[in-house]
């Protein structure tokens, strides 16, 4: 009978690297959140003290992450808590709307360093112009910050095929010559970081993740725009065109729509149709008008709450989610909105009290860019390298 052999010592198995991006990804989320120790991060997440120290230490290191003031308000000795660094990278967003500009940079934690809107009416232009121009803007914000620039985002007024600097504007209704396009092509001003590109109302969604889990946005300028979000995931569908709730059907012989199609709701309580039924200049005059009980501004306020409670009684039947949250220049107006949308619901059988709520959101006009911000900070934080590679 031989001995048989000692077995050789065998090093540690590696740790896979969906593993570590998925444990970055619950700590920088963490900490995206709030300010934390080491020692809370891993009471929080279920990881050791070891294992948060060896995923955030390098970002420490890198300028990512910087260790803040102890808290001497507790028993024992104090924790240091690690926070994003306020010299470290940036995220830069931008929306390109029929009628302007909206540019946003913020840090990793959603803290805004620079923001502007510009008015520019963008019918008419080719991508070149269009994207181009907006990308410049963008880009000389993010300059502004001296710091690096981690990704960055477009939002585009229609439904989008992909994600990524590949991704195809399908349709714009309101800025034909954008169709088929791909924005990222026209928009070399950001430089070679990684881009997002996405619907605005779909990336508009994501900036009211803190009021409901699921929920149906809808957010009104030129057009109307929407998402679903369920689960806090927005919906983007197989051809990238759920939540597209502007191009709902409430009459099928209706007005003509830029959109080819007839009877959309947006030609009836998009904001063009509003202000025309209201014989308003623009959305302030409108919601002047409104207060001084002008039956003229209320009378359309109230007929385009009512068709839009009909095109949400569709979408609702389908994804039986229970809030619905006003946007865009519907959240300006929502005093007279939120309420001719419920009523019609009920009226419906959508609703039957305060089971489905309509709320307005508190982000107005700045929903997409700060949504957009938001997605990219996501997507960054989920990805350890791009942290890493600078």
């Amino acid at each position: 009978m031989h001995d048989r052999p000692a077995p050789r010592p065998q090093a540690p198995p590696a740790r896979p690297p969906a593993v570590r991006r998925h444990n970055l990804g619950l700590l920088l989320g963490a900490l995206r959140a709030a300010p934390s120790s080491r020692a809370t991060l891993a009471a929080a997440t279920g990881l050791t003290r070891g294992t948060v120290a060896g995923l955030l230490d390098p970002l420490v290191a890198a300028g990512v992450l910087a260790e803040g003031e102890p808290d001497r308000s507790r028993v024992g000795r104090p924790g240091t808590p690690l926070v994003f660094a306020g010299s470290g990278p940036v995220v830069l967003a931008v929306s390109v709307e029929v009628d302007g500009v909206d540019a946003l940079v913020t840090g990793l934690d959603g803290q805004v360093v620079h923001r502007s809107r510009r008015r520019r009416d963008h019918r008419g232009l080719d991508p070149d112009a269009v994207f181009g121009r907006a990308a410049r803007t963008a880009a000389n914000l993010a300059a502004r910050t001296g710091r690096t620039v981690a990704g960055a985002g477009i939002a585009v007024p229609g439904p989008v095929r992909g994600s990524d600097g590949a991704a195809v504007l399908l349709r714009a209704p309101n800025l034909p010559r954008l169709d088929g396009c791909r924005p990222a092509e026209h928009a070399g001003a950001l430089g070679e970081v990684p881009l997002l590109v996405g619907n605005e109302a779909s990336l508009g969604a994501l900036a009211h993740l803190g009021q409901a889990d699921d929920f149906v946005y809808v957010s009104a300028d030129v057009g109307i725009g929407g998402g679903i979000v369920v689960d806090g995931r927005v919906l983007p569908g197989a051809r990238g065109v759920a939540g597209e709730i502007g191009h709902v059907v409430i009459e099928r012989a209706g007005r003509l729509c830029g959109c080819g199609g007839t009877g959309c709701v947006e030609v009836y309580a998009g904001l063009p149709a509003l202000l025309g039924d209201a014989g308003a200049a623009d959305v302030a005059a409108l919601r002047t008008a409104a207060r001084a009980g002008d039956p003229a501004a209320t009378g359309a306020l109230a007929r385009a709450g009512a068709a839009l409670g009909t095109a949400l009684t569709s979408v609702l039947h389908v994804v039986d989610v229970g809030t619905v949250v006003l946007g865009g220049s519907y959240a300006e107006l929502g005093t007279w909105l939120v309420p001719a949308v419920h009523a019609e619901l009920v009226r419906r059988g959508v609703a039957t009290g305060p089971d489905v709520a309509v709320l307005v959101s508190p982000h107005g006009r700045a929903a997409t860019v700060t949504g957009t911000a938001r997605a990219v900070a996501d997507r960054v934080l989920g990805e350890p390298d791009l942290l890493l590679a600078g």
